[in-house]
């Protein structure tokens, strides 16, 4: 598992380095997220995967994103007090970070990459776009914010097997 993908370092909200190498051998679902959005209640039903599926090996990670709208304003302390009261959100979040750009995170870069959107496009289109990646570290497919995160749920299932 010397996968660039894997060692790219991200920081929780409360400041500690993770790695998805952190997560080896489960499937990890990376969500770019935002507090004041049309697709915000999206939290709910992304913490409903989380809790059904983290025993069998899923973790959920989101990425909070100020880069549509301007629909994160918030420091790391308002993002997770809003996430925990509105949503009961438990699963992991890291600091806000840009997804497209010359300061899109490394992480980012490389899922956009690995799966880019329709017709080939890289740029993540706004808020909420989720990127499923299999427990080998090295599949991953693309979701449209539109995406329910319970539209997910055969997709998890499937990589869990």
């Amino acid at each position: 598992m010397t996968d660039k993908l894997l060692q790219i370092p991200c920081t929780t909200l409360n400041g500690e380095q993770k790695t998805l190498a952190d997560f080896a051998g489960k499937a990890v679902l990376v969500v770019n997220t935002a507090s004041k959005c049309g697709f915000t209640p999206q939290y709910k039903g992304l913490e409903e995967l989380w809790q059904t599926y983290k025993d069998q090996g899923l973790v959920v990670l989101g990425f909070p994103c100020n880069q549509f709208g301007k629909q994160e304003p918030g420091d790391e302390g308002a993002i997770s007090q809003f996430c925990e009261l509105n949503f009961g959100v438990t699963f992991p979040l890291f600091k806000k970070i840009e997804v497209n750009g010359a300061g899109a995170h490394p992480l980012f870069v490389q899922l956009k990459k690995r799966a880019p959107g329709l017709l080939g496009s890289q740029g993540i289109k706004w808020n909420f776009t989720k990127f499923l990646i299999g427990k080998d570290g090295q599949r991953v497919k693309r979701f449209a914010p539109t995406t329910k995160p319970q539209e997910l749920a055969g997709e998890i299932e499937a990589l869990l097997k």
